[in-house]
């Protein structure tokens, strides 16, 4: 044994050596290694990459961080007369406008509405998109609201369902990021939301109904058909665009919605469908109640699970009230409530823990609005509103230090804030 020392010890140095060697390497690949069980450094907030758009002649065009507000156009002003701006307040006001104007912007002729118009955000999702056309219904722009539920229709797979996210010309981006199947719960609701607001006797309503059925009874086929024994649907993807090994709160609480949604509506149009789902809708709800309910609702059936922002999403107004639900966003509010005074989107959200996102803080504005609370749907707004960027556009993100950061104006966020002054305006049609 002795006289193996000096051999190991020439060994280990050589191994050191080449350690060393390889390390550099790689460090000048540009691949980071980490050694001695340090940690990679926490993920970071891209700062603001644009402050907006306007329409231009061949499309939208992006303006600077720092641009001004820019007036409304003449043909903006005859837009917006068509429906209503909602908001007790001018600045309400004021921040509703921009919103809807904004979301014009970023909706193409054809329907499709682009996230926001930068990079890799310059894409449809059919989750932003049916939130956008919910907005269109809230404020009395229906017409805009079936352009887009009618592109959401060119964009359904053969098998009812949506991919993660489309190119402005309809093709799936290729990116191999795994399916949503929260687009069929999202899009089915959108519907429902766009044909409670019309006049049922209406023969341009019964057209475009008839119109927008058969996607409506692909997509509850195809959630139908998915649900598990226990009544939930599969693992998979949702709103964090991650993947996952569980079922997540963000695809069943949709799913919710918009299979009940397609059940009302297909009690007025397809009683056969009706009568196919409402057993399984019915199985779903009492699944999301005695899996996730026994936990205070996280974001999957785990104690473990973690708050999540799609708890606001069991309520008002996609679901009728309930005090545990009620309960649960209260405790998740609590958790997820940054100190910049914006909302996370999850306990165990894997992104910049620091920064605050939008579509969530929006999502919890529009649960407290449509549930009666009026004072802490007044606080997210105002939040919101003191987050804009210098042209009054809805960022994605907030920092830690305050400041609107990633892409403006989000389409997700202006529907979110949208829906949530038109609700404290007036009440939400629940399915």
């Amino acid at each position: 044994m002795a006289n193996r020392r000096p051999r190991l010890g020439r060994s280990l140095g050589r191994a050191r050596s080449l350690g060393i060697a390889v390390i550099g390497v790689l460090l000048a690949a540009g691949i980071v290694v980490f050694v001695g069980g340090a940690a990679p450094p926490p993920p970071t907030t891209r700062p603001l990459l644009l402050g907006g758009v306007i329409p231009g002649p061949e499309g939208p065009i992006a303006l600077p961080t720092d641009a001004p507000p820019v007036a409304p156009t003449e043909a903006e002003r005859a837009w917006l007369g068509r429906g209503s701006v909602p908001g007790a307040t001018p600045r309400d006001r004021e921040m509703a406008e921009r919103a809807l104007l904004d979301m014009r912007t970023l909706t193409q002729p054809d329907g499709s509405v682009a996230a926001a118009w930068y990079g890799i955000w310059k894409y449809v999702w059919p989750r932003d998109a049916a939130w956008v056309a919910a907005a269109y219904t809230a404020t009395g722009h229906g017409r805009d609201a079936l352009a887009v539920l009618r592109r959401l229709a060119t964009l359904q797979r053969p098998d009812g369902t949506w991919e993660a996210r489309y190119r402005l010309d309809g093709a799936p981006v290729g990116d191999k990021r795994a399916a949503q199947l929260d687009g069929n719960g999202w899009v089915p609701w959108a519907v429902w939301f766009w044909y409670v607001h019309q006049d049922p006797k209406a023969p341009e309503t019964t057209a475009a109904l008839a119109e927008l059925w058969p996607m409506v009874r692909a997509a509850g086929d195809a959630v139908t058909g998915r649900l598990r024994p226990n009544g939930l649907p599969p693992r998979g993807p949702d709103y964090w665009e991650t993947r996952t090994d569980q079922v997540t709160l963000g695809t069943a609480a949709p799913l919710s919605a918009g299979l009940r949604a397609a059940v009302d509506l297909a009690r007025r149009t397809d009683p056969a469908a009706a009568e196919r789902w409402a057993g399984p809708a019915q199985r779903l709800d009492r699944a999301i109640r005695d899996t996730f309910g026994r936990h205070d609702y996280p974001r999957t059936a785990s104690a473990k699970g973690g708050a999540d922002t799609a708890v606001t999403w069991l309520g008002p107004p996609f679901a009728p009230a309930d005090a545990g639900v009620a309960s649960a966003v209260r405790g998740a509010a609590e958790r997820l409530t940054l100190p910049n005074g914006g909302i996370l989107p999850g306990e165990h959200w894997a992104g910049d823990p620091t920064a605050a996102w939008t579509p969530e803080t929006a999502s919890f504005a529009l649960f407290s609005a449509a549930s009666g609370d009026r004072a802490g749907a007044r606080q997210r707004l105002d939040w919101l509103a003191d987050h804009r960027t210098a042209a009054g556009s809805l960022p994605e993100k907030v920092s830690a230090d305050g400041k609107p950061a990633s892409v403006a104006p989000l389409a997700w966020t202006s529907a979110g804030v949208l829906l949530t002054l038109t609700a404290l305006d007036r009440s939400l049609p629940i399915p």
